[in-house]
């Protein structure tokens, strides 16, 4: 390795220990000599940690311009940000708010919109540097009491307390090892799901089984909370419960064992009710989104790959029984609100917003004129008149603005002052073929007036995967980018929902290839039509998105000049063994599924197909030391691989942070290092300058 890591001076990249463990899948011995990496808990694991970030932090202190990024992207993200209001069942209204560079967003309440704002609930008080993140907050009935749940340095545990919202005291009730969970409240209490207390030093990396719905009393403690609902027969799944806003019907979630859920619902009503089963396929997606009398309203895609809403009664909730409101259309429908007596619909259509206004039983469409081609969502309440919805493009900063239900004019409620200028910039969306014809869409953002000589430096992101879209979006973290000539360019990769069920199939499981052949294309459509070259050309994705990246640059390893790969899923073999892994086995499969898929795994696992004496890109991979999530172990032994395989001179680093995880409630500070260090890696191993 040569440059910044050349030297006497320099720490050298560690090499890594390596064991004898082989694993055997149908007669096949599969090598796995950096397994001890996988106890986050030991100390030759602490080691090898420190040893790797003291090489990685002496690589970016030589890059001359990183200090300068650092700075601009704070002059950049030193704007206030304004969420959506809302009200609550006090009759007071509430909305976030960010005057800039505040780690967390504040909470606040107000009288009345545009009344003044009053500090309600400050995340950034709950720690010194910012690594408590505030997860949700859950108003009980008549809104005299609000539960808030909060994580610790990103980990997926949370934590529930409980507030008095006239005077914003704390009450005694504080729950622990709550996961993937909500309040929902019923009473003079809530119900939760959480799972077990996990063995002390693996809290992280423990496979998180048997998911259970508690309900808790005010006043009483933990310890007395009673099981709600349990299965013991299925602990690989998860289980939510919530109620509706009148505490009449209570809604019990499965999932975690296909790519849909099972739904069920109990009438509160009745004394000593029970859940009724309103769908038992998992392969279908059921969600409800409001209920009215005995009426409930489902988005589902039974039946509908696209998605629909339906109506159904509680006295017979069968889907054999729901009622049509807004039928399948041409595109995805991918939300609905309700204001006083209309609905809201969005749709998905290449990947960016339209909305439309209907009556309540689906009649009347009228379309809703949205700014430009970007991403909107919307906040009403069935009953009431107002409306806000969100707007933001890749050139358009998050705008909020009040909507007309009946006139569907609107107008600009909160608009961000920014001290950037985006006027010199634009945004494309192209189509391009992938390896079996089809057509893949793909939004590119740059100066105006750029040319297509080869020479541009492309920052190129995807995901492809779990029905999650990618839409058009602001972040203020790509204009030094930008300003220096980058392009950054958004994929539509198949696997996720930009079109539908079917789309989404196509990217899963035994298809999984098809989602790295789209992005493959996408890169090789970029040189081909002039945006750039190989040797411009930077590959970035997080979680499923960096095992997008690290299967491409296995694939490919010519392609690219970078890769960043993020959190990122590379043991393919082993995923499902740390903590919420499987879950994932609808989308991935397992390899102990049967021998076709343990084959289709093992053909594109990152960790598995990194070979020796291969010229690889410039490879920064990140992970963080709280992330249950995907856990850093997959990072550590795809790193460790690299490091030995590597045989050209670009450097092959990891980076990896501390009291942080999964990246859900970073502390903004942790953000801007992080993408400072990423975006110079990237504009020094490009050729940029700054």
């Amino acid at each position: 390795m040569t440059g910044i890591l050349a030297g006497a001076c320099a720490p050298k990249v560690p090499v890594t220990r390596e064991d004898d463990t082989v694993d055997t899948y149908f007669g096949t011995q599969v090598a796995d000599p950096y397994r001890w990496l996988e106890d986050d808990n030991s100390p030759e694991t602490e080691a090898w940690v420190k040893a790797q970030n003291k090489v990685t932090e002496h690589y970016f202190k030589g890059i001359p311009f990183r200090g300068k990024i650092l700075s601009r992207l704070k002059e950049v993200s030193n704007y206030e940000k304004i969420g959506m209001p809302t009200r609550e069942k006090n009759g007071k209204w509430y909305f976030y708010r960010n005057d800039g560079l505040q780690n967390q967003s504040v909470l606040y309440e107000m009288d009345a919109p545009g009344g003044e704002p009053r500090v309600f609930l400050d995340p950034n008080k709950l720690s010194d540097d910012g690594t408590v993140a505030l997860k949700g907050t859950y108003f009980n009935k008549d809104g005299s009491l609000m539960a808030y749940s909060i994580s610790r340095s990103g980990s997926d545990w949370q934590e529930f307390y409980v507030m008095d919202v006239k005077t914003g005291a704390l009450l005694e009730d504080h729950i622990e090892w709550a996961k993937f969970s909500g309040a929902a409240w019923r009473g003079d209490g809530f119900y939760y799901s959480a799972y077990g207390i996990p063995e002390e030093g693996h809290e992280f990396s423990v496979k998180n089984e048997g998911h259970k719905v508690y309900y808790h009393k005010i006043g009483t403690p933990q310890s007395e909370d009673r099981v709600f609902y349990e299965n013991p027969a299925e602990p690989l799944r998860f289980y939510l419960l919530d109620t509706n806003e009148q505490e009449t019907m209570a809604f019990l979630f499965e999932d975690g064992a296909d790519v849909g859920n099972n739904l069920y619902v109990m009438d509160l009503r009745v004394p000593d009710g029970k859940f009724v089963q309103i769908t038992a396929d998992m392969k279908n997606a059921c969600n409800p989104v409001e209920t009215d009398g005995d009426t409930i309203y489902l988005l589902t895609n039974r039946e509908a790959p696209l998605n629909r809403l339906v109506a159904a009664d509680i006295k017979n909730p069968s889907y054999t029984a729901w009622k049509d409101v807004i039928p399948q259309g041409d595109c995805v429908l991918d939300g609905v609100t309700f204001v006083g007596d209309k609905i809201i619909a969005t749709y998905m259509k290449d990947a960016a917003t339209h909305a439309y206004r209907f009556g309540k039983d689906g009649s009347g469409k009228q379309e809703i004129t949205l700014p430009g081609l970007g991403s909107a969502g919307f906040n009403g309440r069935l009953g009431e008149s107002w409306c806000y919805y969100s707007y933001a493009s890749f050139t358009t900063p998050g705008t909020i603005y009040s909507l007309n239900p009946e006139t569907l004019e609107s107008e600009v409620y909160a608009a961000p002052k920014t001290a950037f200028d985006l006027s010199g910039f634009e945004s494309v969306q192209v189509f391009f073929p992938s390896k079996d014809g089809t057509r893949i869409p793909m939004f590119l953002t740059y100066r105006k007036g750029i040319e297509k000589n080869g020479s541009n430096p492309v920052y190129l992101y995807g995901y492809g995967g779990f029905d999650i879209s990618l839409n058009p979006g602001f972040s203020a973290m790509r204009i030094p980018f930008l300003e220096k000539g980058g392009i950054y360019a958004q994929v539509n990769l198949r696997g996720g929902g930009e079109y539908g069920e079917q789309w989404h199939l196509a990217g899963t499981k035994l298809n999984k290839q098809n989602v790295f052949d789209d992005f493959i294309s996408a890169a090789e459509w970029l040189i081909a039509e002039g945006y750039t070259s190989r040797e411009k050309l930077a590959i970035v994705g997080g979680s499923n998105g960096g095992l997008l990246v690290g299967a491409c640059m296995t694939q490919r390893p010519d392609l690219y000049a970078v890769a960043v790969p993020e959190v990122g899923v590379m043991d393919m073999l082993r995923y499902h063994k740390f903590t919420i892994g499987w879950n994932w086995a609808p989308d991935y499969g397992t390899s102990e599924d049967s021998e076709e898929m343990f084959r289709c795994l093992y053909g594109y696992s990152p960790l598995h197909n990194l070979k020796p004496g291969t010229v690889y890109p410039a490879t920064l991979v990140t992970t963080a030391d709280h992330d249950d999530r995907v856990v850093p172990a997959h990072s550590f032994k795809f790193a460790a691989t690299l490091q030995k395989c590597q045989a050209g001179e670009a450097p092959t680093l990891i980076r990896i942070d501390t009291k942080a995880g999964h990246g859900g409630g970073k502390p903004l500070a942790k953000v801007l290092e992080e993408q400072a260090d990423i975006y110079s890696f990237i504009m020094f191993n490009t050729g940029m300058k700054y």
